[in-house]
């Protein structure tokens, strides 16, 4: 699937210098584009939303984004409902 995102300039121009860096300094994760590392960023939030107790989990929490129900408080082995 293929989804469209609108990014403001700012948070281009700071994922761009993110990428400049991850090029020039290395990284543990280096991404090479903004589609590669907004990519990694969707994929540990799927991650973190179906294991409750992973790392990703932690990103979710802090973001404010696990449900506040039950459900999401189950570890699922699959992705989606």
């Amino acid at each position: 699937m293929k989804i469209t995102i609108e990014l403001d300039d700012e948070t281009v121009a700071e994922l761009k210098y993110m990428i400049e860096l991850h090029q020039r300094c290395g990284a543990a994760s280096p991404q090479a584009s903004i589609e590669e590392l907004l990519a990694r960023v969707a994929s540990s939030i799927a991650d973190g939303s179906r294991r409750p107790g992973s790392w990703e989990r932690q990103v979710l929490q802090m973001m404010g984004l696990v449900a506040d129900c039950e459900e999401h408080y189950q570890y699922r082995a699959e992705y989606g409902s």
